[in-house]
């Protein structure tokens, strides 16, 4: 299957990090997401049953967020890749996760990156190095 679907932009807010701070407040991650799925057979047909559901998939990663509590950014990107794995059966999927990090003196730093997230996922995955 070579077809993406691609969500862009998608805040989930959460409990995450590791100082004492972070375990008090939601934080909002912004997650890239790029997803196989068959994209052909839906379209030929119209069938909406057939398709991936893209507001299916954000609400149930919004629910994920507000339910986890995770400290590392790489845990949440493995918990979402088992998630869309088993719950929407994505075959592979490219995961860029960005925290946006609200000190005191609301100084601001993005950080994040692309999440390589299960080996599986990278063996199955269309161009993987």
């Amino acid at each position: 299957m070579s077809d993406r679907v691609f969500i862009r932009g998608l805040r989930v807010d959460t409990v995450i990090g590791v100082y004492g701070w972070e375990r008090t407040v939601r934080q909002t991650l912004v997650l890239d997401l790029e997803l196989a799925a068959d994209i052909a057979g839906p379209a030929t047909t119209d069938d909406v049953g057939r398709a991936l559901d893209y507001d299916a998939v954000c609400q149930r990663l919004r629910r994920y967020g507000a339910e986890s509590q995770w400290q590392l950014v790489e845990t949440f990107a493995e918990g979402v890749a088992a998630l869309l794995r088993e719950e929407f059966a994505v075959p592979w999927l490219r995961l860029r996760l960005a925290k946006r990090e609200q000190q005191a003196k609301r100084d601001e730093n993005t950080f994040g990156g692309p999440m390589h997230v299960r080996r599986e996922f990278l063996n199955a995955w269309p161009d993987a190095s």
